[in-house]
């Protein structure tokens, strides 16, 4: 099993980024879909959830910006961010969970400054 995270970069505050998370190995839409975040310093934070039946939860932080999605023809997670501020920048990481197991992606940086 192996998740690809891309789509990070640099972007200025109240732009947008979408970031994808591809799989090898699962099925995406069979798996409850993760993305944290980790800031130097901080804690890992869970930023957006999407279960198999299409349900998603947010952090508050995060909620009416950031929008958790998968495109099941390319059998890949999304992350589409809007409205980004310099506090989201962090290492975004995709975690698949199939039952019990937690499958976990390498980061993709996020940088928000101007």
């Amino acid at each position: 099993v192996q998740l690809q995270a891309f789509g990070g970069g640099l972007v200025h505050p109240g732009g947008s980024l979408r970031l994808s998370c591809a799989a090898s190995g699962i099925i995406v839409s069979l798996n409850v879909m993760y993305w944290y975040r980790q800031a130097p310093g901080k804690a890992r934070e869970l930023v957006a959830v999407m279960t198999t039946d299409g349900s998603t939860n947010y952090a508050d932080s995060v909620k009416g910006r950031f929008t958790i999605g998968r495109d099941n023809a390319k059998n890949t997670a999304f992350l589409h961010m809007n409205s980004l501020k310099p506090d989201d920048t962090a290492v975004y990481i995709c975690k698949a969970r199939d039952r019990v197991v937690d499958y976990w992606g390498q980061g993709t940086q996020v940088t928000v400054s101007s």
